[in-house]
């Protein structure tokens, strides 16, 4: 990174720390205005972000639209609608003073201040735009460095920016690690990161260093439980559609699958039928790109550890970055892709016939970002939710929690912190601020 490179981005800092001081984004009504304009810009930019996302990502426009663009209108909609309701002070009962004087109590919402939101690589579109329409709605600046490794994909955000916002209220850092670095070394009021736990790590240990308060949204190993009594067809759907979407790079996508054994092979077999219908040219180029080559030689080594466990699937092309909706089956806990969130289009598939030992390897391992659980017994469901912890959780569907703005989401231990979407992204940009008057 040369000096200028440097110095530009200290000044956008400083201009955004400037602007805040002037109280304008304390402004319900300027909160509004502005997100309005980005509300009409970011639509205008379809065709551009739908063919950013092909050529990065893979993604069909029917995808892009629906789990990138969509979600984030639809977010922001719900945010415009709300937030007079929200910013209003809540009054809260009071103690008695000691003098007897007549006392009230309030909790305000304020916002930090200038926010650093870092965008990851698997939902380019929407993980950037979302923490950044909280931040915005909740009255902070916002300095945004979205994934070098979805390049296409960040040209348009920072034009998406530009044509939306003053710099000193809403700027774009394009960049890698020498970038992110030293922005992390910037007195910032507030991180917001989605991403991997090991970077994950990085940001905190830095935010930490200057004790910015922060929201890490990460990952994990989500499991996915099969019971004897699920709809083994709706089980299929619906875990297809949460494991190969963008080519399994999701943070909440089954990683694995822990079935009842008496419906095991009943289950394979119906998984089998399914993928040979919805992708009838092996699933090659249908499910997206993985993110580059090196990742495709990690997922491939899964396969080259146990070959003999690949029972549906497991070809892949380096040149064109596809690989194949793969079923991995007799796995155990001691196998190479059990070891860490596969973040790809393999799906492990595990047995069980006592629910007290799946549930207790399950619990020996860091705490997911999402559970799963099929079941037509709602005793069964609350029984294993109240038995394990996971950052949020679905009984007979996968990962549409994700898309709820009426849903807290995020992780809990090593799958993150924090929880946003809706109402929670307004309180979680926003520090509640006790405030005790006594007349």
């Amino acid at each position: 990174m040369n000096k200028e490179t440097e110095q530009g981005i200290r000044e956008i800092f400083q201009q955004q720390k400037a602007f805040f001081k002037t109280n304008q984004t304390k402004d319900i009504e300027f909160r509004k205005t502005q997100l309005r304009k980005f509300r009409d810009v970011f639509s205008g930019h379809t065709d551009a972000l739908c063919e950013a996302l092909d050529i990065d990502l893979g993604k069909s426009r029917k995808e892009a639209e629906y789990v990138e663009i969509q979600i984030v209108l639809s977010e922001l909609d719900y945010l415009l609608e709300n937030i007079d309701e929200w910013a209003k002070p809540v009054p809260v009962e009071s103690k008695p003073h000691p003098s007897g004087a007549e006392v009230v109590s309030k909790i305000i919402h304020e916002p930090y201040g200038v926010n650093y939101i870092i965008g990851p690589f698997n939902y380019p579109v929407q993980l950037t735009f979302s923490p950044l329409i909280g931040a915005l709605i909740a009255g902070n600046t916002a300095i945004i460095k979205p994934s070098e490794n979805t390049s296409h994909v960040a040209k348009v955000l920072e034009d998406i920016v530009k044509d939306s916002f003053d710099e000193s209220y809403v700027a774009v850092v394009q960049g890698a690690i020498e970038e992110n670095t030293l922005l992390l070394s910037l007195p910032f009021d507030y991180i917001f990161f989605t991403g991997s736990p090991n970077v994950g790590k990085i940001v905190m240990k830095a935010a930490a260093e200057q004790l910015i308060p922060l929201t890490l949204e990460l990952g994990g190993k989500s499991p996915t439980i099969v019971h004897h009594d699920a709809d083994l067809d709706k089980a299929v759907a619906r875990i297809s559609y949460g494991k190969w979407i963008n080519c399994g790079q999701t943070c909440v996508a089954p990683d694995y699958i822990y079935i009842h054994e008496s419906v095991k092979d009943q289950f394979l077999e119906k998984f089998k039928a399914y993928l040979k219908t919805t992708y009838p040219d092996g699933s090659l180029g249908k499910i997206g790109k993985i993110i580059n080559a090196n990742q495709i030689k990690h997922l491939a080594g899964y396969l080259e550890a146990a070959p003999e466990k690949v029972i549906y699937g497991g070809n892949y092309d380096l040149e064109t970055r596809h690989f194949e909706a793969t079923l991995m089956d007799h796995v155990n806990w001691d196998d190479q892709v059990m070891q860490q969130e596969i973040f790809g289009p393999i799906l492990p598939i595990m047995t069980y016939t006592d629910i007290d030992e799946a549930l207790e390897e399950i619990n020996n391992r860091p705490k997911p970002l999402a559970l799963y659980v099929f079941t037509e017994s709602q005793a069964f469901a609350d029984d294993v939710l109240n038995r394990t912890t996971s950052g949020d959780a679905e009984i007979n569907s996968a990962i549409i929690h994700v898309g709820s703005h009426y849903l807290p989401f995020g992780g809990v231990g090593t799958s993150g912190m924090g929880k946003y979407h809706g109402k929670f992204s307004f309180e979680n940009f926003s520090h509640s601020r006790s405030v005790l008057q006594v007349k």
